[in-house]
């Protein structure tokens, strides 16, 4: 008789209706409990200067900067729930805000009808209209954008400077990983020895 193996059922995008399915662009970090997986400090603050330049979700000139070589829309787009700790990012479409604001006011709400997932405010209840919308990023328009001089005088990294990012990261890997190989050496030899001094 062959054993029955029960399959580990994923989550799916919404718990019922047409979206209740899996989807290939559902990553599997937003069901994992990581909170930045991927994402060095450098990088997460390369987001931010990016965005409070170029805008909320407009990854087409976020990738064409160059700045986050390597780096998808959705991968940035996950990383920005993350920073403004909330999942809807519709509200801030277009506009040139510090997310980390956004974040640090929304790490402060609590209530019974908030709910949160890896630390970010989930949706619930129904979906906006496009005027609700258009009226919430008026509003945080006008409490929350920076000032287009400011914006404008943001420097982000050259290409070869995001490389040189991305060797160093490599270099500090390989690093790790040596010295992971070289205590597990170590250990391995530790083990002989004393096998050796057993059977004498």
């Amino acid at each position: 008789m062959t054993p029955i193996i029960e399959e580990t059922k994923k989550p799916q995008s919404m718990p019922t209706g047409p979206r209740n399915v899996l989807r290939s662009n559902d990553s599997a970090s937003l069901w994992n409990c990581t909170l930045s997986p991927g994402w060095s400090r450098d990088e997460c603050d390369i987001l931010r200067k990016a965005l409070m330049k170029y805008g909320i979700g407009n990854w087409a000139q976020i990738i064409g900067s160059n700045c986050l070589p390597g780096k998808t829309n959705a991968q940035m787009n996950l990383q920005l729930q993350r920073m403004l700790g909330q999942q809807s990012t519709a509200e801030f479409a277009g506009l040139h805000i510090d997310p980390l604001v956004i974040g640090e006011k929304n790490s402060k709400i609590q209530g019974l009808n908030i709910k949160r997932k890896n630390n970010c405010i989930v949706n619930t209840g129904n979906r906006p209209s496009r005027e609700e919308i258009k009226r919430r990023i008026q509003k945080n328009k006008e409490l929350f954008e920076i000032p287009e001089e400011e914006w404008n005088k943001i420097e982000l990294p050259k290409p070869e400077d995001s490389q040189e990012i991305i060797t160093n990261e490599l270099n500090e890997s390989s690093s790790i990983k040596e010295e992971v190989n070289s205590d597990n050496a170590k250990q391995r030899r530790s083990t002989r020895k004393s096998k050796k001094t057993r059977r004498s």
